[in-house]
């Protein structure tokens, strides 16, 4: 879908998009008295969700105008997400009545910030016009061809750079959602690695793709203990952008889980869902997406993301559980469970982002723990800090990009469950607060450096269609670090 910004005039023709609040209906500015007549007819209260679809012949037109009301509920609770929420059945609307073209007339309330909803309601456009459809014979396209988002002269530049920005967030989630919902005999650690390198070139970062030797030599023993089972080798995957040349001792390291298909390795995970665990590389997908989106935008801050991309199958060479492995930053680990992967992969590549690449802050993000789904469910994602300040700029970063966080807690209590009597750590810490003990296992590899971790195990995937994302890969976490990164510059 098209989403561009047009000069508002009093006279547009063609179909209209607009959004009413519940409370500002009776002194709304309608375009015209038909279209408010026709809404009073239909019963339209401007509750949030609620949708009005017009159909009326002006004078000396020959076709039909066709218009759309969404309603965004009261306008002291109106949030940027709720935002989205309406624009999404607004726009779910147009589709299902096979509109073409519509034009949104100017935001008027003064609740939100414009640019803040301009940039919401592009996201959103370019979400709901969005299909993984590579491997359907049958494409099924939206029916919208374009979306005009008018603005009056005052509204000219916040409505032009949130289009932008919009443009952009939307444009590398969907990016995003795709690398997720890519099939795991296509979405190979080489596959992942080359993604982003096609994605370095077309956003303007720089990518460093290690093979197994270079591994090796790195130390990363965690790393490759996990990928060893599998015929497709693993990859480590670094992207660096230098926004702020003249602080370059000023890194934001950013590290995503990338484990292209998880089989549970002897540890075997049931068959029911096995095939959704092409979706473990989620946390790869979302620094991919991130970066690109950083660097889109030339913010001016210094980024490193890092992927360590294996797969974990089952074979001969593979680990066990009762191992005792190594890690690069010389501590060992007891293998409980071979389905516990992601912690180690997680541990070699933060303990390389703080010390090779010297990020001054650390952000991993990974469908870490089924755990976090028990916990909170497919809305919000779980989160553990060692950095209260830090937390705070994410939880900011939330309010913008509507991605929901919480933050669970990290007592001592947590870590003494990680402990054995025959390595320095294991790598499960048992059924109990399995999401936190997963958390302080990485934390364990961070070096005191500031750090969050991101569990995005319930909110990586939608189980079926929801308000402005189709099933499959939800792209979380890339509109999350954006916003994040704009609060670290």
């Amino acid at each position: 879908m098209e989403v561009r910004a047009l000069n508002y005039t009093e006279d547009l023709k063609g179909d209209v998009l607009l959004f009413v609040a519940e409370d500002k209906v009776e002194e709304f500015k309608w375009p015209n008295a038909t279209i408010r007549t026709l809404c009073e007819a239909q019963g339209f209260t401007g509750k949030l969700g609620e949708t009005a679809f017009l159909s009326y012949l002006e004078d000396g037109c020959e076709t039909p105008r066709q218009v759309i009301v969404g309603g965004l509920g009261k306008s002291a609770e109106l949030s940027l997400e709720k935002v989205r929420k309406a624009s999404a059945k607004a726009l779910r609307e147009a589709d299902k009545r096979k509109v073409k073209t519509l034009s949104m007339i100017p935001w008027s309330l003064d609740v939100l910030p414009v640019v803040d909803v301009t940039r919401a309601v592009t996201e959103v456009a370019l979400f709901v016009g969005h299909r993984f459809d590579r491997y359907l014979s049958e494409k099924k396209t939206c029916s919208l061809d374009s979306l005009q988002i008018c603005y009056e002269a005052s509204q000219e530049v916040d409505v032009i750079r949130g289009l932008k920005v919009g443009q952009t967030l939307g444009k590398t989630t969907n990016m995003a959602r795709d690398l997720v919902n890519e099939p795991g005999n296509y979405m190979t650690p080489k596959q992942l690695a080359d993604e982003a390198i096609q994605a370095g070139e077309q956003y303007g970062f720089d990518v460093e793709v290690l093979e197994e030797d270079a591994i090796e030599a790195l130390g990363m023993k965690a790393f490759l203990e996990v990928g060893k089972a599998s015929v497709n080798r693993p990859r480590f995957i670094i992207m660096r952008y230098k926004g702020n040349p003249n602080q370059p001792e000023e890194v934001l390291g950013l590290v995503g889980k990338g484990i292209t298909f998880d089989s549970g390795g002897l540890s075997l995970k049931q068959a029911q869902g096995m095939g959704a665990m092409k979706s473990d590389m989620g946390g790869a997908a979302a620094v991919i997406g991130a970066i690109s989106a950083i660097a889109a935008e030339h913010l001016k801050v210094n980024v490193v993301a890092v992927v360590a991309a294996c797969e974990n199958l089952i074979s001969g060479s593979g680990y066990r559980p009762g191992d005792i492995i190594g890690s690069m930053a010389g501590k060992t680990i007891q293998i409980e469970s071979t389905d516990a992967e992601g912690r180690l992969t997680l541990a070699d590549a933060v303990y390389y982002t703080v010390t090779k690449e010297k990020a001054t802050a650390v952000v991993d993000v990974a469908t870490l723990t089924g755990a976090a789904i028990i916990a909170l469910g497919s809305t919000t994602t779980a989160v553990l800090t060692n950095d209260q300040a830090l937390y705070a700029k994410l939880q900011s970063a939330s309010e913008q990009s509507g991605e929901r966080v919480w933050q669970l807690p990290s007592f001592p209590e947590y870590r003494e469950q990680n402990k054995t009597a025959y390595a320095d750590l294991k790598n499960t810490g048992g059924r109990e607060a399995g999401t936190i003990t997963a958390g302080l296992f990485i934390e364990a590899f961070v070096e005191e450096t500031p750090w969050i971790h991101l569990d995005i195990a319930g909110t990586a995937i939608a189980s079926k269609d929801q308000d402005y994302l189709a099933e499959g890969g939800t792209g979380v976490g890339v509109r999350l670090l954006y916003h994040f990164a704009e609060r670290f510059m």
